[in-house]
């Protein structure tokens, strides 16, 4: 324990495309890789007194300790007393934090533009009795709603409408009134920000997305601060069952290695495709926080070093998004976001998500910035027949 915790304090103190590389890594042995395989084990050799660390595959795996220790480097580096967890999906991590912390009589405050699988949360808490209030992300609506709350769950950016919020100020009204904050950290990234660092209890996010970056790993996490309701969180994930298979963990911890040279190319290609939407007339409501006009490019400056992949905006009806989504080449037609494969969808197909029809949520991947604007432009062109 006492290596792993040294070699973690290297790499807190490098950059973050070496802390990316470095992250959760053993300490070096001779004829063994560098990444150790995947452990696929139920149980493990537990003679006398189960004191170790592995006992039993539902509660602890080698696999998912190195993972954890490498997003716990992300999110929180140089800290100490701040631990990870990863789940078996983003959906799992988000359930763990807010079923394990509420009971019957508690308040939680949720984004009323969140996430679209927010609102099946929301029946399920009111179900066991727990008081849901709701406000938008945008100008810290939140705050109006904190009075008696025992938790407030912060998105920013809010998919898929990248509102932003002031989250120092929230968190630190929040633990006024005595209420824990957690933050969902999937859009950002811990490379684009750091809820931690911003005063938040919990960070949470699904690594699905741009985390592990290849659309072929469903996988969560949550970090926090050690203490009780960290510990809550772990009796939880126990009882439950809610974990990630080692494979996934592996290829998860395996990804990370480029997850600095993945953000950066996808924010500025994001970028340059929010620059090139800007001047069209048929587009409307186009939203990325890294526009230095967008509603909230002043907050999100101040908490974020990037400002993500996914660039959002709405075209006159359902019958030319649908054409625009039919006539791109470079881009799939998929759900989900941060792949390094470009990919968009029109979001009110689901249902759930607050947006007009035309609205299209589009997630830049690695492709060349000049190919991926052209592709858009071209199919903005084309639809418009």
């Amino acid at each position: 324990m006492s290596d792993s915790i040294a070699a973690g304090d290297v790499v807190a103190g490098s950059g973050e495309g070496t802390r990316a590389v470095r992250a959760g890594l053993p300490e070096p042995v001779k004829y063994e890789p560098t990444l150790p395989g995947p452990v696929f084990a139920a149980h493990f050799h537990l003679p006398g007194e189960p004191t170790g660390p592995y006992t039993y595959g539902r509660d602890e795996n080698p696999t998912w300790t190195h993972l954890e220790r490498a997003v716990g480097e992300l999110e929180a580096p140089g800290q100490e007393g701040v631990e990870t967890l990863v789940f078996a999906s983003g959906m799992a991590a988000i359930s763990s934090v807010l079923f394990s912390q509420l009971r019957t009589g508690d308040t939680v405050v949720l984004p009323s533009d969140g996430y679209q699988a927010l609102p099946l949360v929301r029946a399920q808490l009111e179900a066991y009795g727990v008081e849901v209030r709701t406000a938008p992300t945008g100008g810290d609506a939140q705050l109006g709603a904190l009075d008696g709350a025992k938790l407030l769950w912060i998105e920013s950016p809010s998919n898929p409408g990248l509102d932003v919020c002031d989250i120092r100020r929230l968190v630190e009204a929040a633990h006024a009134r005595g209420a824990l904050v957690a933050v969902d950290n999937t859009l950002a990234t811990p490379l684009g920000q750091r809820p931690l660092e911003l005063g938040a209890d919990f960070s949470v996010a699904s690594g699905t997305k741009q985390l592990t970056g290849h659309g072929d790993v469903l996988l969560g996490y949550v970090t926090g601060r050690s203490g009780e309701p960290m510990t809550v969180v772990r009796r939880w994930r126990k009882i439950v069952g809610a974990i990630p298979g080692p494979m996934e963990a592996w290829l998860a911890h395996r990804s990370i290695a480029t997850l600095q040279m993945r953000v950066d190319r996808q924010s500025s290609t994001a970028l340059a495709v929010a620059r090139a939407l800007r001047g069209r007339s048929e587009v409307t409501g186009l939203r990325y926080p890294g526009l230095p006009d967008d509603p909230s490019h002043q907050v999100a400056s101040r908490q974020m070093r990037r400002y993500g992949c996914v660039v959002s905006f709405t075209l006159p009806t359902r019958a030319r998004a649908e054409r625009f989504l039919d006539r791109l080449r470079l881009v799939d037609e998929a759900t989900s976001f941060g792949g390094v494969r470009s990919t968009a969808e029109r979001r009110g197909r689901w249902g759930g998500d607050a947006v007009p029809e035309g609205f299209i949520r589009l997630s830049v991947g690695a492709e060349d910035p000049e190919d991926l604007v052209a592709d858009v432009l071209r199919a903005l062109e084309e639809s418009a027949r």
